[in-house]
């Protein structure tokens, strides 16, 4: 029987003892949850291609337009004045991946991270397709390098180039719009000087990725792996291999075991796409990818044992057998993941498409006319978050009095903002405090949009001359 090494934590798994890099060929894996993951995979992949070309109202489903601070989330429009909203659901999806993990370990990175979904089920197989299987590759780049071998890597950078080219293109749409993005590619990127920028360093930012960076990706740059460590406990679902009932590993010259499920046949390292061993422990390389547990129960049903000896499971449930539990900490976060969701919605259903501002001009207090009426200057600033062009009136509901607005009344467009001055102005037997709380309505024809609040500042003796 193999005895486990005793320094395989000393380093990643694609370094060995003098820091060089060790190249990953995972074979590539089959079985039930490789299918699941095809699927998801496919319609994550649909989403994504799609998602830009939607429209709503003649706008696109979803926009990020950073620069001209324009988003638009699941069809509604969200303007600068939003901006706190956007911080609050970042906040939220923070929380709703410390929860995630806390529970359920690294199921994103196996399932829906794009750099595992374009490499293993995208790139990994059309490599295959091109340079033959990962034992092929593997001797094949340990040979003396043939024209064939530069045809073959050529045309195998070209295809995932074009591919990459492709994605980055429409992950840009998401940023300037389906629209932009053909006329820019129409007019030869002329005025479009930042988007092609853009899209020359994705593209090769992509490929140094996906032809050379490959896993380390995952084990070296992205710090999600390292933030698992502090997540995760004995109770987080992860891929993990159930040691009770695999040691003593290994087999005998008939194939059968000598006292544990494991035949020690490394199936589930060669399938690995961060080159691990499950059977060392939880390590920060590991994607929960589930490679390993397809491999490892198609060896199990070879020689009629059952599967699961690699499965999703914890850690508490292996050592003790005790069930998964709903632990203090995950009601913590469930409680402010609920809230925080709560509050959120409060907030988008309390949101207003016409957002509007009134303060009395400082430095004025009040003024009296030849009839003794009494007037108050006041700013109004207005946002229209609308995707249409309004006229807007305003109109005094409380007290009663006159509302005269300097030059026209506010016409504000579709995404913009518009400022003016209006006068208030109240009969003397009206105005029986110093200080008024007044009413105004702010109209679209008939409809009133809006209704503020302010003060009207009147003199402390209304006999005073």
């Amino acid at each position: 029987m193999t005895e486990p090494s005793v320094n395989f934590r000393d380093r990643i798994a694609t370094s060995d003892d003098r820091g060089h890099r060790k190249w990953v060929y995972a074979r590539l894996p089959k079985g039930r949850y490789t299918t699941r993951r095809h699927w998801v995979a496919m319609a994550l992949i649909l989403l994504f291609t799609v998602t830009p070309f939607i429209k709503v109202a003649g706008e696109p489903f979803i926009l990020i337009d950073v620069i001209n601070r324009h988003f638009i989330l699941f069809g509604r429009v969200f303007w600068p004045q939003d901006t706190y909203l956007l911080g609050i659901a970042m906040l939220t999806f923070v929380i709703f991946i410390v929860l995630f993990t806390v529970v359920f370990g690294r199921m994103w990175c196996g399932w829906a991270c794009p750099q595992t979904i374009f490499l293993e089920i995208l790139f990994r197989r059309i490599e295959t397709w091109i340079e033959g299987s990962p034992a092929k590759q593997q001797a094949s780049n340990q040979k003396p390098k043939t024209s064939g071998w530069y045809i073959r890597r050529t045309f195998k950078i070209v295809v995932f180039t074009s591919i990459i080219l492709i994605a980055v293109n429409i992950f840009l749409s998401y940023f300037i719009g389906t629209s932009n993005l053909l006329s820019a590619w129409k007019t030869g990127f002329t005025d479009y000087h930042r988007t092609f920028v853009a899209m020359i360093v994705l593209t090769a930012a992509g490929t140094f990725v996906y032809t050379w960076f490959r896993e380390q990706a995952c084990t070296i740059l992205c710090p999600y792996g390292r933030l698992q460590g502090t997540l995760t406990d004995n109770d987080t679902i992860m891929v993990m291999y159930d040691y009770l009932r695999g040691e003593p590993r290994g087999k005998t010259k008939e194939g059968e075991s000598q006292g544990g499920d494991c035949i020690n046949c490394n199936k589930c390292v060669q399938v690995c796409p961060t080159g691990i061993d499950i059977r060392n422990g939880t390590q920060l390389e590991c994607i929960n990818c589930t490679a390993c547990i397809d491999a490892c129960d198609e060896v199990m049903a070879h020689i009629g044992k059952a599967g699961g000896l690699i499965r999703y499971t914890s850690e508490k449930e292996i050592s003790s057998g005790a069930k998964r539990r709903f632990t203090g900490r995950m009601a913590f976060y469930t409680s402010v993941l609920a809230g925080l969701l709560i509050f959120l919605s409060i907030l988008i259903m309390k949101r207003t498409e016409v957002e509007t501002t009134i303060l009395r001009t400082p430095g004025i207090l009040f003024q009296r006319n030849e009839n003794g009426s009494f007037s108050n200057l006041y700013n109004y600033k207005i946002v229209n978050k609308t995707r249409k062009d309004i006229d807007l009136s305003f109109k005094l509901l409380q007290p009663e009095g006159e509302l005269r607005i300097i030059g026209n009344q506010p016409m504000v467009k579709n995404g913009a903002s518009v400022e003016g001055v209006f006068f208030i102005l109240l009969d003397s037997s009206i105005v029986v405090s110093h200080e008024m709380k007044i009413q105004i309505g702010l109209f679209d024809d008939d409809h009133q949009v809006e209704l503020l609040e302010s003060t009207f500042i009147g003199p402390m003796n209304k006999n005073m001359p």
